[in-house]
C-alpha cells in the first residue's frame, strides 16, 4: 500500500484538515455518526467497510477529537462512538459536499433543507432500529 504524503507541515488549513478527515471513508463515518450510528458493527454494516479500515479510521477520528468513545447507552460492555463538538462542527462541510455532489456528480438539485430533513429521518430510523434491537435483546435474555 502506498503511504500518502502528510500535509501537516503545510501552512494551508485545507491541507491540514485533509490530513485528519481526508482519508477514504472518514467523512462517510462522520456522516453516519451525524445520522445516529454509534456502534462499530453498525458502522461496518451500513458502510460495507472492512474491519481493519474502520478500526484505523475510528482511531484516527478519535485521536483527533472528531469522535469520542463512550460506554454503550444500554449499559453493555460495548463502547460506542459519538461526535464531539469538533466533530459536530463538520456539519457545514458535509452539507456543502452533499450539495456539490448532488448537483455536479448526481445531476440533481437539492437544498440544505433537503439534507437536514434526510439527516433527521436517518436519525429517527436509527433510533427506532436501536430500540427494536434492545427489545429483542431483552426478550432473548428473559
Amino acid at each position: 500500500m502506498v503511504k500518502r504524503k502528510s500535509f501537516g507541515d503545510m501552512e494551508c488549513s485545507i491541507a491540514k484538515a485533509l490530513d485528519i478527515i481526508g482519508e477514504w471513508w472518514s467523512l462517510l463515518i462522520v456522516r453516519e455518526a451525524f445520522w445516529g450510528t454509534r456502534r462499530f458493527g453498525d458502522f461496518e454494516s451500513r458502510l460495507g467497510i472492512a474491519r481493519n479500515i474502520l478500526t484505523a479510521r475510528l482511531a484516527k477520528l478519535t485521536e483527533h477529537g472528531i469522535l469520542q468513545r463512550v460506554p454503550g447507552q444500554d449499559g453493555s460492555k460495548y463502547h460506542e462512538y459519538e461526535l464531539t463538538e469538533k466533530g459536530q462542527a463538520l456539519a457545514p462541510v458535509l452539507i456543502a459536499l452533499s450539495l456539490w455532489g448532488s448537483k455536479w456528480v448526481n445531476g440533481r438539485e437539492v437544498t440544505t433543507q433537503d439534507i437536514l430533513d434526510r439527516t433527521r429521518e436517518e436519525r429517527r430510523l436509527r433510533a427506532e432500529e436501536s430500540q427494536s434491537a434492545k427489545l429483542a435483546d431483552k426478550r432473548r435474555s428473559a
